[in-house]
């Protein structure tokens, strides 16, 4: 399938709000670098991914769970089906060759903080993890503190912010160019 980008976001954006417009065109913009994507399969932020992806000849995955709705956003081209929750976090895990993080609430620190804690443990390989918006940086900057005064400033590596999805598309597209 080629790389694949897993984004993590909430499912409450509309079509019609900026954090909705924002990944419509992160997903635009991977898909035309030939990236595939993965997301959660939903609405909001999955969704609007999945829309802005939809131009491009990409796979367009979408990991649902049998807690939620059975069906995916109608932009969604390959749906992955998990029983569990946490059978779709690891699924959205494995799938990604890089991840994207944008604005969320619980769900998303949850994604967010299992990547994380994967890379820096070395349960998956290295790879781009990239948070992006102010949501991101105060949550960043408090483990930050706690891992430096820990002495685990090598897990502080594993994480970029950025300051928008744009940025974001960029920082991964380079990265997983150059591994190629």
């Amino acid at each position: 399938m080629g790389n694949i980008v897993t984004v993590f976001g909430s499912s409450r954006p509309k079509p019609d709000s900026p954090e909705y417009k924002e990944a419509e065109l992160l997903g635009a913009r991977l898909s035309a670098a030939g990236l595939s994507v993965c997301t959660g399969g939903y609405h909001g932020i999955m969704e609007a991914v999945s829309k802005g992806a939809s131009g491009s000849n990409v796979n367009i995955i979408g990991v649902t769970s049998a807690v939620f709705s059975p069906s995916p956003n109608e932009y969604v081209n390959m749906q992955v089906h998990s029983l569990t929750l946490y059978d779709r976090l690891q699924k959205l895990i494995e799938f990604g060759n890089a991840y994207i993080v944008l604005k969320g609430g619980t769900g998303t620190l949850v994604e967010f903080s299992m990547v994380w804690e994967s890379l820096s443990k070395g349960i998956i390989s290295e790879r781009p993890l990239i948070a992006v918006s102010d949501c991101w940086r105060p949550v960043v900057d408090a483990l930050s503190a706690e891992l430096v005064s820990e002495g685990l400033e090598s897990s502080m590596k594993q994480v970029r912010l950025a300051p928008d999805a744009a940025e974001a598309a960029e920082i991964v597209i380079a990265a997983l160019a150059k591994r190629n």
